[in-house]
């Protein structure tokens, strides 16, 4: 049997403390999931307290998705009453979904002292509500919360809680590790000892509390689970999900098991980055797989050696994923790194070349001054286009200024001008801005969208600043790091400074400069990259 992909972004995931879904992101990421191949997707949880759940199941039905099915999530009936009468079923009813997930207590601690009824009360909560869901759905999950806890405590209960969900008639019967407390080792035996006494299928739904949420998901298909519940980017509530970007590369690669997204596996990074940015969360630069630093090499011996035999420090081929090799440019970079990164500045560029040498000794100047090219590779290329004479600028600078004033009321204003000389004519602005840092790049653009008609789609994403230390804190040299971005790609650029504003005004120059070198290199305009132009273009 294949084994099969669960999503539960829209309500696992959307119970991260820094996410909240809207009814858009919910549908966004539900045609992303589809059109990558996911088999399940748990829209959420449709009761009255959850209007934006309700609506999400009836959107969702519209976009006439063409692979995963819908699955609305709830829990067993509450005691006492009829699955007919429970509102929390009626509403998992009610949303139409063909799949319907519902949970329930397979710890017996959790029956007698959380939810207070009698055991044998709770195997009919999940007989009947198993039984009643499957008159209204084509399939029915039954997530056992706390299983694998339960298990260790009284297995023989445990045992009869996915017994009863059985006798309902679930097709899957989910093992939950929901407080992530379990080791690999325990997801392997009790889950092999529990397949030898079901035929309904099984899966896996673990938390990442003890950073074992991929390992013990894995584990679990080893030892026979073929459902795989998880959230892409491993987000949720605590340390979050079993994550399935990592999840599903694995499946592939380690563990060859074949699975219906498996034939869109090289689009895997960019689905983790599009789901990032839906949630607004910047991704991970770690994250196994996908994440920018997945197959970053900065070592001298590690580059040498992946230039060399790629696999002798690359596990899989980044490329099969839809990620790059990268090769950090710093102090620690030898000389054949830097010439196969001006091999794409300058083809024929020779290791021997003296603009080589000149450029390795830039390098290691400006990083003992404060500059860092590995978190800034647009910055090393403007060093490089500036080193080997191929930037021919499309601006002059003729002065900016910063003014802070405050208004009555007590709101500071920052107020910015930039005068600049663009071919022979001169281009001086002023806007205001939240910061002096905002109202610099307002004016900076304001004076080059005239000119350059693209600015008006970059973005400044993200801006930090680290103090680099000195004998007196308030000389000390700061390092500014900025993230520019379009509709096409993202670049990282650095300033360096004693002064705050003039770190921050180098950033932005160089960000924006190295936009200008990017068109001028796509429109093939000219051999030198970048001309001076006029408002004729």
């Amino acid at each position: 049997m294949k084994a099969l992909l669960y999503d539960t972004t829209l309500r696992d995931g959307n119970q991260d403390r820094k996410i909240s879904l809207s009814l858009a992101d919910k549908l966004r990421i539900a045609r992303l999931l589809d059109s990558f191949g996911v088999d399940y997707i748990e829209g959420g949880w449709p009761n009255p307290s959850n209007p934006t759940d309700e609506e999400f199941f009836e959107k969702v039905r519209e976009l006439k998705l063409s692979h995963t099915k819908i699955a609305a999530f709830g829990s067993t009936r509450r005691p006492g009453i009829s699955p007919q009468k429970d509102p929390l079923l009626q509403a998992l009813i009610k949303s139409e979904a063909p799949v319907k997930t519902i949970f329930g207590k397979s710890w017996d601690l959790h029956v007698t002292e959380v939810i207070r009824t009698r055991l044998e009360e709770n195997l009919n909560m999940i007989e009947s509500s198993v039984e009643y869901l499957k008159k209204y759905s084509e399939e029915v999950c039954y997530d056992a919360e706390h299983f694998f806890d339960g298990y260790k405590e009284n297995p023989s209960y445990a045992m009869e809680t996915l017994k009863a969900a059985e006798r309902g008639g679930a097709d899957f019967l989910i093992l939950c590790d929901t407080n992530g407390g379990a080791m690999p080792w325990e997801v392997e035996e009790i889950t092999k000892e529990i397949k030898k006494y079901f035929s309904t299928p099984l899966g896996i739904h673990v938390h990442n509390d003890s950073g074992l949420g991929v390992a013990n998901s894995l584990y679990a298909v080893k030892s026979g689970a073929v459902m795989i519940q998880g959230v892409f980017n491993g987000y949720g509530e605590r340390c979050g999900n079993a994550n399935l970007t990592t999840i599903a590369a694995n499946l592939n690669f380690k563990l060859q098991r074949n699975f219906f997204a498996k034939r869109n596996i090289s689009k895997l990074r960019s689905l983790s980055v599009e789901i990032d940015q839906i949630v607004n969360v910047p991704n991970d630069v770690r994250a196994p797989y996908v994440g920018d630093a997945a197959f970053a090499h900065k070592g001298g011996a590690h580059i040498d050696g992946v230039m060399k035999v790629a696999r002798s420090f690359e596990h899989i081929n980044p490329l099969s994923v839809g990620n790059d090799r990268v090769f950090v440019t710093s102090d620690q970079a030898g000389g054949s790194l830097v010439v196969e990164k001006l091999k794409e500045i300058k083809p024929g560029i020779d290791k021997k070349d003296p603009e080589v040498a000149k450029l390795l000794k830039l390098i290691k100047e400006r990083e003992n001054a404060g500059w860092h090219f590995d978190s800034a590779e647009a910055s090393f290329k403007m060093l490089a286009f500036r080193s080997l004479g191929l930037f021919n600028a499309p601006f002059e600078v003729l002065n900016y200024r910063v003014i802070e004033d405050k208004t009555p009321d007590g709101v500071s204003v920052s107020q910015a001008s930039v005068k600049l000389k663009i071919a022979d004519e001169i281009s001086h602005q002023v806007s205001e801005g939240d910061g002096p840092v905002n109202a610099l790049d307002a004016a900076l653009r304001k004076a080059l969208l005239p000119y350059f008609p693209y600015m008006e789609k970059v973005r400044l994403d993200d801006f930090k600043v680290r103090v680099l230390g000195s004998n007196v804190g308030s000389d000390a040299t700061v390092r500014v790091w900025t993230t520019f971005g379009d509709e096409k790609e993202q670049w990282n650029v650095a300033g360096v400074s004693a002064n705050i504003i003039e770190a921050s005004w180098l950033a932005l120059v160089d960000g924006l400069c190295y936009k200008i070198i990017k068109e001028a290199k796509r429109s093939k305009t000219t051999t030198k990259i970048v001309k001076r132009v006029s408002k004729k273009g």
